[in-house]
């Protein structure tokens, strides 16, 4: 059960009262969910955390169908999950399905007032929403406010190189300092420049494929179907990839694929789960 202040279950006796009457005064977004329901599972945990970054402008009821069926009756729910959002005692919205968290934000923006975004969280949820450019915007506007915050200047090398400005993007890279470079954003850039690089170097997937096809130990064709895997980013079968390698050839050029896989790590970073199980696949592999 969520520990947020701003999410609590609802049932068929603290409804009226808690969804209804607090909807007068507040917004409830009410979340119909069963724990069998794999699309209910991947959507509460995106509605738990807008509800936290609203900060109380709504509040989220967690309806759960299979212990709640009259109440689920009474809501005409006939598909899971099924959101609706009350506001003044009244169902004014709503959706079916689990929605990206960008088509969320549009629905509760409509009823609720959202609080003021950091101009950096901001950026970065536009970032991740794949508008690039107004991401750019605000990092090129936050970096030239304070030219030393490192987060932002690195966030705004890494816009640049997915927008394909590399060159500039390895500029910010050289100028940070040592321990800078350090961390783990950096190190994720690094990494990212360092295969973009490789891109235009590596043979057609289809010509790869068919390599493989015919010789599946043939190492050059394994390792450069993981970097275009990675430039597609396809991380899992890079990695799949990669580990394949080593088992057929774990010292093909000085041990490429263990030095490609780290890279790739850090490219991702640790909260990853590829990585995490990649990360286990090759302890169990060298060891």
């Amino acid at each position: 059960m969520s520990e947020s202040p701003y999410v609590f279950e609802a049932t068929l006796d603290n409804f009226q009262d808690k969804v209804m009457q607090a909807s007068m005064q507040t917004p409830v977004l009410v979340d119909v969910w069963a724990d069998w329901c794999a699309p209910c599972k991947q959507l509460m945990p995106v509605l738990e955390k807008l509800a936290d970054e609203y900060k109380g402008a709504f509040l989220m009821a967690k309806v759960n169908a299979d212990e709640q069926q009259e109440l689920t009756g009474h809501l005409g729910v006939r598909s899971l999950p099924t959101i609706l959002l009350v506001k003044n005692g009244q169902a004014v919205d709503g959706f079916n399905g689990a929605l990206p968290e960008s088509e969320i934000r549009k629905v509760l923006d409509k009823h609720v007032e959202a609080p003021e975004e950091n101009p950096h969280d901001k950026a970065n949820r536009l970032w991740e929403e794949g508008d690039l450019n107004g991401a750019l915007e605000i990092l090129t506007g936050l970096n030239q406010a304070d030219p030393e915050d490192i987060a932002v200047l690195i966030d705004l090398a890494q816009i640049k190189a997915e927008l394909g400005d590399t060159e500039t993007a390895q500029q910010i890279l050289d100028s940070l300092a040592p321990e800078d470079k350090m961390q783990p954003h950096a190190r994720q850039l690094a990494a990212r420049l360092k295969f973009m690089e490789q891109a235009g170097q590596l043979a057609p997937v289809a010509d790869l494929e068919k390599r493989l096809e015919a010789d599946p130990k043939d190492c050059e064709a394994l390792h450069q179907l993981a970097l275009q895997h990675v430039i597609k980013e396809n991380n899992a079968q890079a990695m799949e990839l990669l580990i394949r390698l080593m088992q057929v050839d774990a010292g093909y050029k000085d041990g490429v694929a263990k030095t490609t896989l780290v890279e790739l790590f850090d490219k991702l970073g640790n909260t990853n789960s590829d990585v995490r199980t990649y990360r286990r696949k090759l302890y169990t592999l060298m060891h």
